[in-house]
């Protein structure tokens, strides 16, 4: 009796099956990374655990993880903190310069006194903006709105929240004031 066997092995599932998946490079505890401009500071970045992890070039090359969370403090033209970011995980990725953060987001901008609560937005440092797409908490001395999503720039001072509901004031400008004024005003001839 003979009996044959054959397979067809597919190089590409191969090396997919026996690869590790992303190890990373490198390791740091307890890290803070300071980005500046032209010698002025513009944020720092701390971490109590920092991964260098190298993909390759079509999944975007090394990226930092956070695993543990992060929190980036943005400052003002002299040094004050104006802002910060905290997240239970974040993702840097070095070469788009755009930075990742996810579970329980919060941006608390300080001289508003305003708080940003979410589950996913990004930052991205080339555009110098910071943007979610999913639902989102804004929390003002005087009123709360609820979104399903937002952007704004990097220190939380601009920002335009998507599909807007909750309690908020609406401000008239004193033109359209003026003009509502007159338009109730019976008339007189």
């Amino acid at each position: 009796m003979l009996m044959l066997f054959s397979c067809k092995n597919d190089i590409k599932i191969i090396n997919s099956l026996s690869g590790v998946d992303s190890l990373p490079l490198e390791i740091a505890y307890d890290v803070e990374i300071s980005f500046s401009d032209s010698g002025k500071l513009q944020a720092v970045l701390s971490a109590p655990i920092m991964e260098r992890v190298s993909e390759t070039e079509e999944d975007g090359g090394e990226y930092l993880e956070f695993p543990q969370g992060f929190k980036a403090v943005f400052y003002d033209s002299i040094a004050n903190p104006e802002s910060e970011i905290t997240a239970r995980y974040g993702v840097n990725y070095e070469k788009k310069d755009l930075m990742e953060a996810r579970h329980n987001v919060i941006i608390k901008n300080f001289p508003k006194q305003e708080q940003l609560n979410t589950e996913h937005l990004i930052w991205d440092r080339k555009k110098k903006e910071i943007f979610s797409d999913v639902f989102i908490t804004l929390t003002k001395p005087d009123e709360v709105l609820y979104g399903d999503g937002f952007t704004s720039d990097e220190n939380f001072e601009a920002y335009e929240v998507i599909n807007p509901t909750g309690e908020f004031n609406i401000v008239q400008d004193e033109k359209d004031e003026k003009k509502s004024k007159e338009d109730s005003k019976p008339d007189m001839e």
